[in-house]
């Protein structure tokens, strides 16, 4: 779910603007997956950039207090949403933890980082949501801890079905900033792409495992 259709238009823009997302159907990005991919988001750059970091900020914090307002503690996931988490904690005076990929082979071999008290309400803060993968292992990692995730928030999605249905089955609710279609509208308004070039577009996204092959 995609929260303020203003909101995301704004936030695609700037995302392209300062290249956190970048599009290239002749010479596409492949992902860790193998998947091929016209499209690539990287929204750590944005942290770069201290207005957007800022606007980000306050638009999360802003979207949290709104859909999570019992949230007891911030939570990021590692390592992409670390950053963007800490912030929305600050913003909204709470508690902030963050959830590793998995467990530490050394130390105290924690996965979950910082203290988290016992059935704490938690709202989970992401930066990018793509297969939905990473997230649903932080979610479970949080619930073993004794957590009760509220929901996660993230900036962007490439709002694939798979990704949607992985949060419906694993009963965590999930909203974003913005999205790829507000990506794609904002790339061809500012002549990025052209109208041709939105249909190969629409054909990654609804099959991105075969897309390119």
């Amino acid at each position: 779910m995609t929260l303020d259709p203003t909101t995301a238009q704004h936030v695609a823009r700037v995302l392209l603007e300062v290249e956190a997302v970048k599009l290239n159907l002749e010479q596409p990005f492949q992902w860790a997956s193998g998947w091929l991919s016209p499209i690539y988001c990287d929204n750590r750059r944005t942290l770069s950039y201290p207005a957007l970091r800022t606007y980000i900020k306050l638009a999360l914090a802003k979207a949290t207090k709104e859909l999570y307002p019992e949230a007891e503690v911030i939570a990021g996931v590692a390592t992409g949403a670390i950053s963007w988490g800490m912030l929305v904690a600050d913003a909204l005076g709470l508690p902030f933890i963050y959830v590793r990929p998995q467990p530490k082979d050394h130390g105290l071999k924690r996965q979950v980082e910082g203290y988290l008290p016992p059935k704490a309400k938690v709202a989970v803060i992401e930066d990018l949501i793509s297969t939905g993968g990473s997230s649903i292992q932080a979610i479970a990692a949080l619930r073993q801890e004794g957590a009760n995730v509220l929901g996660l928030l993230a900036v962007y999605t490439h709002g694939f079905e798979v990704a949607e249905q992985l949060f419906k089955e694993n009963n965590c609710p999930m909203a974003t900033l913005s999205c790829y279609q507000a990506v794609i509208k904002e790339a061809i308004e500012q002549g990025v792409i052209s109208h041709s070039e939105e249909a190969s577009l629409t054909q990654w996204r609804e099959a991105p495992e075969k897309w390119g092959r």
